[in-house]
């Protein structure tokens, strides 16, 4: 095991390589460009191959192509250029193909800015393209993380034949920090019988593909996946902690925001304040699982860097037991953890000094 600087972006892509990935098409764009770089001077050690495609479009189709040869593959964007690529993100997840996907959340709607953001919460986790599906979304908050989860990206999508999406932001991204660059054990994972290898190769015909020639036959292979995403939301809901076992008050950010939110909550309990921290680490599925006692609680605020979008999955989960409230930022600004905790006191109503 050994000890880097690495920038957010650059962890994604050694990671990665160490996963077993040797094939990325992509397009840069600002905040992710470091990705494709990397990968452009570090894959072809391994033996891999990156191609830059024409466009967004092309490079999630060519994604397509080559995960049906059950080669591990990934792309990477940011906010403008995932939004092209959300046609062939339903064809993935309709053809049941494992690829990762990573999008370096920057502010818009348009062509926005470069800061970090958010925004793109609803396009990721309700599914962008068309049609009834969705997709794993992982919400690294630092860069071993960005390292780690990308690992974990890799095997999730070989588990479960879905596209897993890496959802971070500019900030995270940019970012350096040391990453510990070790190794995760070989996962226990399905064969891929279903994989295009060759005519004649295994003495049947391999077909990939998701048109449905009859209502019947697609109302039946849309219930099969509701029935596949059921298992997958009960199976890998993940989260983060903290100070929650006693807390009055829950902080509730991903990302960038579970950063801030952890600093708040320190400063609330210097305070006197009994604050915790819920950090969803799976975007979706969304952990429910961590809102189920909320007995306790007296008010929950989600910190977001958007107009408010994981707020509705909260109240979801919170199921009225007890009142949400929002602390936001858009365009590429960030609050501070002070500003986070004035928040909490003002919608609650304490009686501390901020």
């Amino acid at each position: 095991m050994s000890r880097e600087l690495l920038k957010g972006n650059e962890a994604i892509a050694e990671a990665a390589i160490r996963s077993g990935c040797r094939l990325f098409f992509g397009y840069p764009i600002t905040p992710s460009t470091e990705i494709v770089e990397y990968l452009s001077k570090h894959m072809p050690k391994a033996g891999g191959t990156v191609l830059q495609g024409e466009d967004e479009i092309a490079s999630i189709n060519m994604c397509y192509g080559a995960a049906a040869t059950g080669a591990r593959v990934m792309t990477a964007s940011s906010s403008p250029g995932y939004s092209l690529k959300q046609e062939g993100l339903s064809y993935l997840a309709a053809v049941e193909l494992p690829v990762v996907v990573v999008n370096i959340n920057r502010s818009g709607p348009g062509l926005g800015g470069l800061g970090p953001s958010q925004a793109d919460y609803f396009q990721c986790t309700k599914g962008g393209g068309h049609g009834d599906y969705r997709v794993i979304v992982l919400a690294p908050s630092k860069g071993q993380e960005m390292y780690d989860y990308t690992m974990l990206a890799f095997d999730l999508a070989d588990k479960w034949r879905t596209p897993v999406v890496i959802l971070s932001d500019g900030y995270l991204g940019q970012m350096m920090e040391p990453i510990e660059l070790k190794e995760r054990p070989a996962a226990e994972l399905p064969p891929k019988t279903w994989a295009i290898t060759g005519a004649g190769s295994r003495g049947k015909k391999q077909n990939l593909a998701s048109y449905t020639l009859t209502n019947e036959i697609g109302e039946a292979e849309n219930l099969r996946w509701q029935a596949k995403f059921e298992k997958m939301r009960q199976a890998e809901q993940r989260w983060e902690t903290f100070h929650t076992e006693d807390a009055e008050y829950i902080i509730v950010g991903y990302g960038s925001c579970g950063r801030i939110g952890k600093s708040a909550v320190l400063n609330a309990r210097k305070k006197g304040l009994k604050v915790g921290l819920i950090r969803p680490i799976t975007l979706w599925p969304f952990p429910v699982k961590a809102f189920e006692n909320m007995k306790n609680v007296k008010g929950i605020l989600t910190v977001e860097l958007n107009a408010g979008q994981m707020i509705e999955d909260v109240k979801l989960a919170v199921n009225c037991q007890a009142p949400v409230h929002l602390c936001n930022r858009m365009g590429g600004i960030m609050p501070s953890e002070n500003e986070v905790l004035r928040k909490l006191v003002q919608v609650f109503n304490l009686a501390v000094e901020v």
